[in-house]
């Protein structure tokens, strides 16, 4: 029986077992490895000793041999080395937390096995800057952007192109008090120039505003394209940046077609970083020009996934890591 092992944290949502379903539904067996729980609970060990690679997972409940598996889904990687920090030194921690990350990833990186991502693809796609170059050199319209920490630059574009909006190109969030703010995609007005001068501190990027007919989140995996839209305009909160009124749309998102020449470009964009899964924002004009905003190498979908009949997504990547679709080869030494 084939091994399928997924790499993810103790607090995901519930996609893992809807995909893990799927995986035995395909006669193969799944491997859980909640990266919060490495290594105190988990362990993880590879050894090369008389001409071979042995790897080796240990759980709470099992042991498993690593070496043979046929598929990895990296999934998550949140909250590595959870209660370290209470357990040792804290002279010793930063070493000790690099030493975990670096091991954990190195181990990811080196599986010599089909991958629906890895660490180096995810950092990789980090990179909106590429993204956006990319997706230009194969046809994608995007709107005209500035990506900079020079508020000169910031302002001349600002005031070039009048509606502008900026946006962190991480996941950016603020902690104070124990809260979370996240940062959204916000307008930058011209009253507001001024207060450009801290942006030498920290880049943003900044975007001419597109007037918004509907917004698409396309969810690709393998050859398999799910894309859906919203009316985001019909929520004040959502205009500019839909997730701020995110829980309230969870349901309203509607199944759509791509142009056949969108989809294409797609499609070949995935081609392009050799990856079988992307999350893909686009926005549709007014005069219906289908504009590429960025693709995320591990969004989200489990609310899309909910409106497909029998949780179609799900099933798609359970079939890519079972090697029952098409798939795009990455192994070490394919």
């Amino acid at each position: 029986m084939n091994k399928i092992l997924i790499i993810t944290h103790t607090a995901d949502n519930f996609s893992i077992e809807k995909v893990t379903e799927y995986i035995e539904k395909n006669g193969c067996e799944v491997i859980r490895f909640d990266v919060d729980l490495y290594p105190i609970e988990n362990k993880l060990s590879t050894i090369f000793q008389d001409g071979e690679w042995v790897s080796i997972l240990e759980t709470k409940d099992a042991q498993y041999r690593l070496e043979d598996i046929a598929a990895v889904w990296y999934r998550r990687a949140y909250n590595i080395g959870n209660g370290v920090k209470e357990e040792m030194d804290k002279k010793f921690y930063g070493a000790a937390m690099g030493e975990i990350r670096n091991t954990l990833f190195g181990f990811i990186e080196s599986v010599d096995a089909y991958a629906l991502g890895k660490p180096g693809v995810y950092r990789r796609l980090d990179s909106k800057e590429e993204q956006l170059k990319i997706a230009v050199k194969l046809g994608l319209k995007i709107p005209e952007t500035c990506l900079t920490n020079n508020p000169e630059e910031a302002r001349k574009f600002i005031l070039k192109h009048k509606n502008v909006v900026a946006k962190m190109q991480t996941g950016f969030a603020i902690y104070e008090d124990g809260v979370e703010s996240v940062v959204f995609t916000n307008v930058v007005s011209e009253d507001k120039l001024e207060e450009l001068d801290s942006l030498v501190y920290c880049p943003m990027q900044f975007q001419k505003k597109i007037e918004k007919k509907k917004e698409l989140r396309v969810t690709i995996v393998g050859q398999d394209v799910y894309a859906f839209e919203i009316d985001s305009q019909q929520s004040e909160d959502a205009k500019v940046d839909w997730r701020k009124d995110g829980v309230n749309l969870l349901t309203k998102w509607v199944r759509t077609e791509l142009p056949a020449e969108i989809e294409g470009k797609l499609l070949e964009l995935l081609d392009v970083y050799n990856v079988d899964y992307g999350a893909i924002d686009i926005i549709v004009s007014p005069e219906d020009e289908y504009y590429f905003i960025e693709i995320n190498a591990a969004g989200e979908f489990f609310w899309l996934d909910n409106l497909t009949e029998e949780n179609l997504i799900s099933k798609s990547i359970a079939d890519v890591l079972c090697d029952k679709a098409p798939r795009r080869n990455n192994m070490v030494m394919a």
